[in-house]
Order: structure tokens, then C-alpha cells, then sequence
């Protein structure tokens, strides 16, 4: 992957970024928010047991859509540091780690989900436990799922702080992306702290929809300017 990236234009590299994004940011959204906000009843183990086996296939398309979520953010996080490695190579790097780590997070988390529907599923093996039991059970793994879902966007913070700076110390990126990016980093930082970045929600998400929106929108329409890119490449070398 890493050596086809290497053959693309700049600014072909920054497009295929910008889709990647988008779709990064719909699958995960559908799987980890929208899916499962319709379905889990805050607080009630019965009635989200009911609900998910009611919508056994819809819980299932959550389950999906984060693997798409997964694959999309790897390819992207991919592009993105060769993107970025003229304006620092080992900050690029440093960023693509933290991403990775988030994204393995994130696939552990995909399977937390996917949990209750083995465990509501009633095979042989579970009958030992009674159907409360069952439902609590299930419960647990999806409040599991939401921890690491939190850890996931502490990682992501990290991810978005640096990429904010790598951008504001470019050359082909406007650097209002590169502060607007920083600032939604720090937003999801607070996830550091489940209960602060509660507290604060939605207040602490409002950053992400300006960086990430408005580099998402830059990325499809203008790309990067490949000139500077170039220049700042050679000059790295």
C-alpha cells in the first residue's frame, strides 16, 4: 500500500484522502452511534435485549459498518503519512501510530458489539444462565463497548492534534485547517476522561465538526497544492 501511495499524484493522494474520511466518518457514526442509539435503552437491560433481538439484522449492519469504518481509516491513515511526511516524517509516523493503535481499539470494539447478539442468540452452551441474567450479560458487553469506544476517540484526539500541526506547518494546506484540526484534537482528548467529556458534551465535539469538516471539504475539492507539495518534499530530502 505504502508503495502504490508513493506513485500517486499529491493531490490525487489528498482526494482519495478526503473520501476515505467521509466514509471513515459515516460508517462509524452509523455503527457506533446511530444503530445502537436507536436500539440500547440507557439504563435497561430488557428492554435493549428486546429491541436488539427485534432489529437482530439491523444490530448486525452496526457490526458491519464499523469493519468498513476499520478498513477506510487504515487506507486513509496510510495516505495521509505519506502526505505528510515532507513537512515531518517522524511526526507523520508518530501520528499514524496513534491512529493504529485507536483502529485496534475500535476492532475490539466492533466485536464488544457484536457480543450480545451471541449471547441473546440462546445456544446450548448459555442455558445455564436464566434470561435476566442473559440480558445483563448483554448489557455489559455493549456498556464495555462504549468504554473502548471512548478510548478509541482519546487515540483519535491524539491523531487529530498532530495532523492540526503537520498541517499548520505545511506549505499546501491552509494553516486555519491545521488550527481548526488542533482544537478538534483537543476536544476529543477530553475522552482521557469519560465523565469530563460527558460533562462538556456536546460542547467538546463542536471542534471536530469544523477541523474535520472543513478538511474533509478541502481535501475533495482542492486536493493539496502539488507545487508546494513537491517543494516542501525536495526540500525534506
Amino acid at each position: 500500500m505504502m508503495e502504490r501511495t508513493a506513485e500517486m499524484s499529491p493531490r490525487f493522494k489528498a482526494r482519495i484522502a478526503g473520501v476515505l474520511y467521509v466514509l471513515t466518518g459515516m460508517t462509524s457514526v452509523i455503527g457506533e452511534m446511530l444503530i445502537p442509539g436507536r436500539l440500547v435503552v440507557r439504563g435497561d437491560a430488557a428492554a435493549t435485549a428486546h429491541a436488539i433481538m427485534a432489529h437482530e439484522l439491523l444490530f448486525g449492519l452496526g457490526f458491519s459498518a464499523l469493519l468498513v469504518a476499520v478498513a477506510c481509516s487504515i487506507a486513509l491513515t496510510a495516505i495521509s503519512y505519506d502526505l505528510f511526511k515532507p513537512v515531518n516524517k517522524n511526526l507523520s509516523l508518530t501520528a499514524a501510530f496513534f491512529h493504529l493503535v485507536g483502529l485496534a481499539i475500535l476492532s475490539f470494539a466492533s466485536l464488544l458489539q457484536l457480543a450480545p447478539l451471541v449471547i441473546l442468540g440462546g445456544g446450548q452452551y448459555l442455558s445455564v444462565f436464566n434470561l435476566e441474567q442473559l440480558q445483563a450479560l448483554a448489557y455489559v458487553f455493549l456498556q464495555l463497548n462504549t468504554q473502548a469506544w471512548n478510548a478509541f476517540l482519546a487515540f483519535f484526539g491524539f491523531y487529530c492534534f498532530l495532523i492540526g500541526y503537520l498541517i499548520f506547518r505545511s506549505t499546501f494546506l491552509p494553516q486555519i485547517i491545521g488550527v481548526l484540526m488542533a482544537f478538534a484534537g483537543l476536544g476529543y482528548l477530553t475522552f482521557l476522561s469519560p465523565p469530563f467529556a460527558e460533562y462538556l458534551s456536546p460542547y467538546n465535539l463542536t471542534p471536530a465538526a469544523f477541523g474535520e469538516g472543513s478538511l474533509m471539504l478541502w481535501l475533495i475539492v482542492m486536493g493539496v497544492n502539488a507545487q508546494r507539495w513537491k517543494d516542501q518534499a525536495n526540500a525534506a530530502v
